[in-house]
């Protein structure tokens, strides 16, 4: 389906780990200075679209610091920000049907993306006046967030010079594309661990020859999820200057859209 959007110190943080999803989980405290992390799994865009938009509206209406983190994958998707069109998608609108491939028109920053399964999404939901923090500042620390997590994996990487994410010797592995209104940012960055080559090679991610990969492919090895996800949450708090994290499953409101898509690999 096509749709255009409604506006819508390296220590060891401790954390508090819930292993099943949290009902009993109460934004209203009054005050916070914790990064609350959701493991959503493998959600549907535009459910995560969704609880992003309630989320970003609850945080907005606070005055602490109190931040979000959400980490999932997306069924096979194609997702087009501000500085991308659908000239960048670089096949037939017949064979995006065939592969049941939803196209997303989004409000964040950055080109057009391809998600599916082997790609970490990572969506900070975070108060930039309460953190001190402007746009340029934003982005620094989670390009700041990509080197540092790059280097726990032991993949040499730099800031890309084509597109905001980070990059490595085979090529550009992450991207940076995330949207800020009432100064609570939405959006942020995917990650590709081991997604195909195949989905990947779909659009066009940057209009450089920069190649685009994987971390999987950098390292010549398997490449867990979960080992991206756990260095990515802790690096992202420690950049943003949270001391304490508390990790979730699941979230009471996410409200899923199920369908059939297709699967790369």
């Amino acid at each position: 389906m096509y749709e255009h959007p409604h506006e819508i110190t390296d220590s060891t943080i401790p954390t508090r780990i819930m292993t099943s999803p949290i009902a009993d989980w109460r934004f209203a405290r009054s005050s916070s200075s914790t990064l609350e992390v959701f493991l959503l799994g493998t959600v549907d865009f535009a459910s995560a679209l969704g609880l992003q938009a309630r989320l970003r509206d609850q945080l907005a209406a606070r005055v602490d610091t109190h931040g979000i983190l959400l980490l999932c994958e997306h069924p096979p998707t194609i997702s087009i920000g501000r500085e991308g069109s659908f000239a960048d998608v670089l096949v037939e609108r017949e064979e995006l049907v065939s592969r049941k491939m939803d196209v997303h028109w989004v409000n964040r920053g950055g080109g057009v993306f391809v998600h599916g399964s082997g790609q970490v999404a990572v969506y900070p939901l975070l108060p930039l006046d309460r953190l001190k923090l402007g746009l340029l500042d934003f982005r620094s620390r989670l390009e700041q967030t990509l080197l540092r997590a790059a280097e726990d994996l032991d993949v040499e990487a730099t800031r890309s010079a084509n597109a905001p994410g980070a990059e490595c010797r085979c090529g550009q592995f992450a991207f940076i594309g995330a949207g800020v209104r009432s100064w609570v940012t939405h959006g942020g960055m995917v990650v590709n661990v081991s997604i195909a080559q195949e989905c990947l090679d779909l659009v066009r991610w940057t209009h450089s020859p920069t190649r685009i990969t994987t971390l999987e492919a950098q390292r010549m090895k398997p490449t867990s999820m979960a080992s991206v996800r756990e260095t990515l949450i802790r690096r992202l708090a420690q950049s943003f200057g949270y001391d304490d994290y508390q990790l979730h499953t699941g979230h009471p409101l996410l409200q899923r859209t199920t369908r059939k898509v297709y699967v790369f690999g």
